[in-house]
């Protein structure tokens, strides 16, 4: 992307002075993101958001606003956004973009590595981030819909699968037939939903390890950020998510499906956190959280399969095969967790 933004106008428009610089901001895929500082002190974080993606700002702001209210009057850090003079709100367009700002949370830091500790520490987070925001999961609109629905996603593959718009579909054999063979254990939850017997929960969506905050010695997790996703799912989105790519020994996208497997040591720790701080948990969420890595791994080779059947024309690729590549690898991934 070119920044060719009047980056002076922008800052104005949220009570910014003149004079700051404005520098790319970690590597997110999603939105585009800057730090605003002066001098070698970071003051603001501002992010263009990725209107393809979250077509509805209004209720993505609305949501976060909810969400950042519930957990300051608990006590916890978490991020501010500045109102823009020109709307009244915490978002305001400029250049034929949408822009935000938020303050910069100083003295913290993020990690990649998931150890042990690590992962007990985030699960411990992820279950107090649940249980806080617990008593609005009605006020929440669904940013992305059905973005972790199982029985949406196979609907998906299914009509990928009938369309064959690439010819793909006769190498696939073993592939369509695993994930047929187990979109009935897979979609349990959904039904369940349905019959009354599950709730929606306020869930973060995307709990990778880097949307954590920590101390700067890495003992404490001091916020939960990159809130886009925050919204009403199934209690087995966060766990899931996050377990699926921090127990995994390789990288999900690894073609040497001999080196996947999954690493108990970082799910006991995760789990034992979590259920330290969920205390909200109903029988049935328990009985079937242990299943939550599997699912996500499940959705996901589903997800690439999908797309790769499609012509590779929602994850972004690096070779020819690259999604086949990783739905086969989230296959590996789901059958070595095999929790039954």
């Amino acid at each position: 992307m070119k920044d060719n933004f009047d980056f002076a106008a922008i800052l104005a428009d949220f009570g910014i002075g003149s004079g700051c610089e404005v520098k790319p901001l970690g590597d997110g895929l999603i939105n585009h993101t800057y730090c605003v500082s002066d001098g070698d002190k970071p003051l603001y974080v501002l992010q263009q958001i990725n209107t393809d993606i979250f077509t509805d700002v209004d209720m993505l702001q609305d949501n976060i606003g909810k969400v950042t209210s519930v957990l300051a009057a608990s006590g916890k850090l978490t991020l501010h956004f500045i109102a823009a003079a020109s709307t009244g709100k915490t978002y305001a367009r400029h250049g034929g973009a949408v822009w935000r700002v938020s303050d910069y949370i100083a003295n913290s830091r993020t990690i990649s590595e998931v150890t042990p500790e690590t992962a007990r520490m985030t699960g411990r987070a992820i279950g107090e981030f649940e249980a806080l925001l617990a008593p609005v999961a009605s006020d929440l609109g669904e940013t992305l819909p059905r973005f972790h629905d199982m029985e949406y996603r196979l609907e998906q593959f299914e009509e990928a699968v009938r369309a064959d718009a690439c010819g793909r579909v006769e190498e696939l054999s073993d592939e369509i037939a695993y994930i047929r063979s187990n979109g009935d254990r897979a979609t349990e939850p959904e039904r369940l939903f349905r019959a009354g017997m599950l709730p929606k929960r306020v869930c973060h969506c995307d709990t990778k390890v880097s949307n954590l905050l920590f101390t700067p010695d890495g003992t404490e997790v001091k916020a939960v950020i990159d809130l886009d996703t925050v919204m009403p799912s199934l209690v087995f989105s966060d766990m899931g998510d996050f377990l699926r790519t921090a127990a995994c020994s390789t990288a999900e996208d690894e073609p040497d499906r001999s080196k996947i497997s999954f690493r108990r040591d970082i799910y006991d720790a995760a789990m034992e956190g979590y259920l330290e701080s969920a205390t909200f948990l109903t029988d049935d969420e328990r009985r079937l959280l242990p299943t939550a890595p599997w699912r996500f791994a499940f959705m996901q080779a589903v997800r690439f399969l999908t797309d790769y059947i499609n012509g590779d024309t929602y994850y972004r690729t690096s070779y020819p095969g690259h999604n086949l590549v990783r739905a086969r690898a989230q296959i590996k991934l789901a059958e070595e967790i095999n929790v039954k």
